[in-house]
């Protein structure tokens, strides 16, 4: 039986991480993954901060598109037509 368990915690300067399991984790062996992103990229936007932005809704007065997901597929489609 596998049992998976996601921690998302920050890591402090110590760079010691201290987990105490559920009790009905059982005792014994265990393999222990630990996945380390950064997210300190000042260039990534939150959504809301995409919302706000001049990009959010910028077709939205286009009367030539009637029916916006029809025109995003038509979009892909010649995107994926293109020859490279």
């Amino acid at each position: 039986m596998v049992r998976t368990i996601n921690l998302t915690t920050d890591i402090p300067a110590t760079r010691e991480i201290h987990i105490t399991l559920p009790s009905d984790f059982p005792a014994g062996p265990a393999d222990i993954v630990l996945v380390v992103s950064t997210v300190a990229d000042s260039n990534i936007a939150t959504l809301g901060e995409f919302a706000d932005s001049e990009f959010f809704g910028m077709w939205r007065d286009r009367e030539d598109i009637t029916n916006s997901l029809e025109f995003a597929c038509d979009l892909r489609s010649l995107g994926w037509k293109r020859s490279a």
